[in-house]
């Protein structure tokens, strides 16, 4: 039996994707296509990931709490929903979210979540990153556990080779914890480097590179200048360098609370942002600098902590989601960067933001 295939889902829930073809502008190209493909349960998405075999994994919140489902066929069927959290971490009242989402490559999933514990004037060591994961062949998610018992924002996950798992938070400062044994335990807080100054109601966004340095794109604050910025940590050497992402300046004497994203494109990344509410994308190399045409304006805005996706598609080319108002909006660029075809628009519940590219070429947005 294929070990990565043992994870134990209930029956398949069937479906009809919308599916929108758009005219490619690369010489040669094939014609993309982009499928938008309905959640279930009434659900919002909130993050999507494939594995090595081209499995989909999606998680979503719903009314009874945040969920997960798998595809096998390109988003095609959806297994049925899995709950998150386990019975024995629920409270009167507490209620958990979303975060991030990581996978790696045999499969294995992990999730990152919140909750309104603060709301509830809980203890305050009840306010942090909480986690869970669920491994091949197991039939639930582990019980949900606090990472850093401390009041806390901006949660994402990233996976890296050899079961590294690292937990990037904010706190005044931007913190991680490491785990080696592939989310079984977590090391202790530390802080990345005292010189990274984060929009402490913004959020992270991290991936592993190429080069197995953690990327982290995060806003700065410091002189109330909100730019954007990406951080490289080699964890090995505990090396940290950052560089400027966004050029389009934005001085205010407030946190925009905004949310963004990272994702590995190659040897390189590609990040969108939001700045002024108006959205814009920039593909970096692996050092974090600019490729040309540098930052990219696109026709998409934003709302407060409204989610934005980058999505490494094939040719080089980059799909740029957004969400805002419940409408979930896209663009299409080519490897110029130049845009292709006109950009999407469709009702979808939540702030969250989910697409994955398929196994097939296919570009899936999650509605």
């Amino acid at each position: 039996m294929n070990r990565r295939n043992s994870l134990v889902l209930p029956v398949a829930i069937f479906f009809v994707p919308l599916t929108i073809f758009l005219a490619d502008q690369s010489v040669g190209a094939a014609t993309p296509k982009i499928t938008t493909v309905p959640v279930p349960a009434d659900g919002k998405p909130m993050a999507a990931k494939t594995d090595a075999e081209g499995t989909i994994h999606l998680v979503f919140d719903t009314a009874d709490g945040p969920h997960y489902v798998r595809s096998q066929d390109n988003g095609q069927t959806l297994s049925r929903p899995v709950p998150l959290v386990d019975p024995a971490s629920g409270k009167p009242g507490l209620e958990f979210g979303i975060s991030d989402l990581a996978v790696t490559a045999e499969g294995e999933v992990h999730v990152a979540l919140s909750n309104n514990a603060w709301k509830l004037k809980l203890p305050q060591e009840e306010w942090g990153f909480f986690y869970t994961r669920v491994r091949p062949g197991e039939k639930a998610f582990s019980p949900l556990r606090n990472i850093n018992h401390k009041p806390s924002e901006g949660f994402s996950l990233a996976v890296g080779e050899q079961g590294t798992v690292t937990a990037v938070w904010m706190a005044d400062k931007l913190y991680a914890n490491v785990s080696h044994d592939g989310g079984k335990t977590f090391a202790s807080m530390v802080e990345i480097d005292p010189v990274l100054d984060p929009c402490n109601c913004c959020t992270t966004s991290s991936v592993y590179g190429a080069d197995g340095r953690l990327a982290i794109l995060y806003r700065e604050e410091t002189n109330n200048e909100r730019d954007m910025y990406l951080a490289l940590w080699d964890q090995t050497e505990n090396k940290v360098t950052k560089s400027r992402v966004s050029t389009t300046p934005w001085k205010i004497n407030a946190c925009p609370m905004t949310y963004y994203s990272v994702t590995r494109s190659g040897d390189g990344f590609v990040a969108a942002w939001p700045t002024k509410g108006q959205i814009y994308l920039a593909r970096l190399d692996a050092s974090g600098a600019l490729k040309s045409p540098n930052e990219i304006k696109t026709p998409g805005s934003n709302g407060m902590r409204t989610g934005v996706l980058a999505i490494a598609a094939t040719e080089g080319r980059t799909l740029v989601a957004w969400k805002k108002d419940n409408q979930l909006g896209w663009q299409l660029y080519d490897d110029r960067g130049r845009p292709s075809g006109a950009p999407g628009l469709t009702q979808s519940a939540g702030n969250g933001v989910a697409g994955v590219l398929a196994r097939n070429g296919e570009l899936i947005l999650f509605r």
